[in-house]
């Protein structure tokens, strides 16, 4: 008869019921994502009829230096490429979110505070005596020149057809408007002007300048939010000819090519020009800082036209000053060679002629590799004030030196992170174009994800805890009543939330999942696989999370669901380890009459105290005869002797861990051998899919072990890390830090 081995392995199958809510972590999401169809299928790629808008634009627009009014005239065509008939369009007016009686206004709270800064006391900005907004002149039929209906509804504005639109039909209408640019500095906007008193000029970053059509998609319609300046833009893709009208003394820069360079530069600019469009190793300047300088005493009265055009972007931005330096390289990207520029006031040196044009080109070059190649012909980067803002090809950003030119690691600091941030947004969402409007970490949460890659990969010396799961850690652990999960309206989100919600925890998220959850190469060939599916195309969360288990065969429901729909936090409590070595000698077979030495398993069951360190040294267990009535025909597989003599002398470690915040996670465990070499291994989130409260897990070891930690690095964000190890070590109160002061 053969024997019956009851060994410690037994315990890896079966699983620990400690009392607990279920929550479901590890159901399916089927039921909360839309139903996949034909136009956005269930592996995450467009459907087989996806389709989507187009709206082309001939523009002609006018800064006037002394008003800072803007002046602008318009064609669109609009092609409608859904399987419905449209009766009448919608356009986004956003200059309109400043006009008197705004909805972002009225719907605000505040309240009044002692020793507050004027800056910041509310209703600070009516005292400016602004008026903001757009003024629409007209809005007529392209060809017959006719008045169309139309009616404003704060920040959007509805046109009439004069003839339903069917499906391939395509219609243009012209639309003539004007505003008064308002002073970025004093309103935080994301576009306006700064003025430098010290030489009396402007510099001016438009955005959100001309009338937009919404997006109407397959997935509701037409976009029917208010922009109450937090949850940005929804765009139609479309080619953009601009005519910019600017003093003839302003260097203007744009989404586009200029396509007039004879018309606006000197004969040496358009050297250093198309010797830029060649340049691998370092920028060329096409207008130096001396030169810059002797414009700023200009003051021409003459104007001049700059024309740019622009293929299938979402959108268009451009700036214009008499104070700017310019400089150029081209970037090689895999047989194509997009140029980099930059375009600066002297007040940005030294630090940005150093920086910012090599800094685009590290963005394009680690975000192509990570995603598809650039395919627009440049990319722009532009010292103003305030925030960073991204476009099309152009982005708006700040880091200021010192007056006297000198700046801190932290401001260079600052300026690489807002570069590489802003250029990379030409990724998402101008190319994958998202719905910022309704999801702002679709955009901004990739985006930092991958604005911390390149600045992992190019720039050591910066810091790049922000967005790392160690670095939500604390955010995580806050107050869960001011919190929003990440997959929340981004206009609903509170205003202190919003940079961690939309930004910082979702890199996290990502950045765990590609280290610890997937491993980098099944990671980044997942998440390429969603950029080139979707580029140039509207995609939704549901197309994110199906492409990546799509492409990579992880499912990675219970990842999505607690790191994106809920607010819990990763709180793991290494609650116990227990030692154990198999006895040596075989004292009865059918073990009724082992006894436990003390100090082993007698004293867990007995007293139930938990061991708190490795002192007591192992406690033995006796492996008896299998029972091969237990294994039927493949009892002569079995060898009892085999199995004690691979165990002999090993050591066995069991571990009970408390998930305490709620989020389920992969356990990352460092094991301190006596010798003083370590050991890590990550043990898959799937762990806790029976129970997940508490489990145990039994490993076997061939050196004794006098450490164990869980997250050593803090790579899963969890939030308390003084209960991850073992031994314990005595936590300290309030009173024993007091002590120490």
């Amino acid at each position: 008869m053969k024997q019956l081995i009851v060994f410690v392995f037994v315990i890896f199958a079966v699983p620990t019921f400690a009392q607990q809510k279920w929550q479901g972590k590890f159901e399916q999401l089927d039921q909360v994502l839309p139903t996949p169809n034909s136009y956005r299928s269930a592996s995450g790629a467009p459907g087989v009829n996806y389709w989507q808008q187009r709206a082309d634009y001939d523009i002609d627009v006018e800064l006037n230096d002394e008003t800072q009014v803007v002046t602008g005239k318009e064609t669109i065509t609009y092609f409608n490429n859904a399987p419905e008939t449209i009766k009448y369009l919608w356009l986004q007016l956003d200059q309109n979110n400043l006009s008197k009686g705004n909805m972002t206004d009225k719907s605000a709270t505040n309240r009044v505070r002692d020793s507050i800064p004027a800056k910041f006391f509310p209703l600070a900005e009516d005292t400016y005596g602004y008026e903001g907004g757009f003024k629409i002149k007209s809005v007529k039929d392209a060809i017959t020149n006719k008045d169309l209906p139309f009616i404003i509804n704060n920040t959007m504005m509805r046109v009439d057809l004069p003839t339903p639109m069917k499906t391939g039909d395509k219609y243009s209408f012209k639309v003539e408007w004007s505003f008064t640019e308002k002073d970025r500095v004093k309103f935080s906007e994301r576009g306006g002007y700064e003025y430098f008193p010290e030489d009396g000029n402007y510099l001016y970053a438009e955005a959100q300048w001309f009338p937009r059509m919404c997006v109407f998609d397959d997935y509701e319609g037409w976009q029917n939010k208010q922009f109450l300046g937090q949850g940005e833009f929804t765009l139609t893709f479309g080619n953009y000819r601009v005519r910019i009208t600017v003093p003839a003394d302003h260097i203007v820069g744009a989404t586009g090519m200029l396509q007039n360079p004879k018309a606006v530069l000197s004969k040496e600019q358009i050297e250093r020009f198309e010797t830029a469009k060649k340049t691998f190793d370092k920028p060329v300047f096409i207008v130096t800082e001396d030169e810059a300088k002797k414009r700023e005493k200009e003051r021409s009265k003459k104007k001049s036209t700059w024309e740019f055009y622009a293929e299938n972007v979402r959108d268009f931005a451009f700036v214009s000053s008499r104070k700017f330096i310019w400089d150029a390289m081209a970037v090689k990207l895999n047989g194509k060679t997009p140029l980099a520029q930059s375009l600066y006031p002297k007040e940005g040196n030294p630090l940005w002629s150093k920086e910012s044009t090599m800094a685009i080109k590290n963005t394009l070059e680690v975000y192509s590799a990570r995603t598809f190649d650039y395919p627009y012909p440049t990319a722009y980067s532009v010292h103003t004030a305030n925030q960073g803002m991204e476009y099309p090809m152009i982005c708006f950003n700040g880091g200021r030196p010192k007056a006297d030119g000198t700046y801190s690691h932290r401001t260079y600091e600052g300026l690489i992170g807002v570069i590489v941030h802003e250029v990379g947004h030409n990724f998402f969402p101008m190319i994958v174009n998202s719905d910022e409007r309704q999801w702002s970490w679709m955009d901004e949460g990739l985006n930092t994800f991958l604005e911390r890659e390149t600045t992992r990969e190019r720039y050591p010396t910066v810091d790049v805890a922000w967005g790392s799961p160690k670095g939500m850690a604390n955010y995580m652990k806050g107050d869960k009543n001011m919190m929003r999960p990440i997959m929340w309206d981004s206009d609903n989100i509170p205003r202190g939330d919003f940079g961690p919600n939309a930004y910082g925890k979702p890199s996290a998220a990502l950045t765990l999942l590609r280290e610890t959850v997937m491993g980098p190469e099944l990671f980044d060939k997942a998440f390429k696989e969603y950029a080139q599916r979707w580029a140039f195309k509207h995609p939704k969360p549901a197309d994110f999370f199906r492409t990546m288990e799509d492409a990579s065969a992880v499912d990675l429901d219970w990842f999505w669901r607690g790191w994106f729909y809920t607010v819990d936090n990763v709180d793991v409590e290494l609650d116990e380890v227990k030692w154990f070595k198999v006895k040596s000698e075989q004292k009865d077979l059918e073990n009724k009459t082992v006894k436990a030495k003390t100090g082993d398993l007698a004293k867990d069951t007995k007293t139930k105290e938990k061991a708190t360190d490795f002192s007591a040294g192992p406690q033995e267990i006796t492996l008896v005869n299998t029972d091969d009535r237990a294994y039927g025909e493949f009892k002569n597989k079995i060898n009892d002797g085999d199995v004690r003599k691979k165990l002999t002398d090993k050591n066995l470690y069991e571990i009970t861990l408390k998930n305490k915040g709620g989020l389920v996670t992969p356990v990352v465990i460092e094991w301190t051998y006596k010798d003083g070499s370590k050991e890590t291994e990550t043990i898959p989130a799937e762990i806790w899919r029976i129970n997940e409260s508490e489990v145990k897990k039994t490993f076997l070891k061939e050196r004794e072990v006098v450490n164990v930690i869980i997250d050593p690095t803090g790579s899963t964000a969890d939030v308390n890390l003084t209960d991850n190890v073992f031994p314990k070590k005595p936590t300290e109160t309030k009173f024993d830090q007091l002590k120490k002061n």
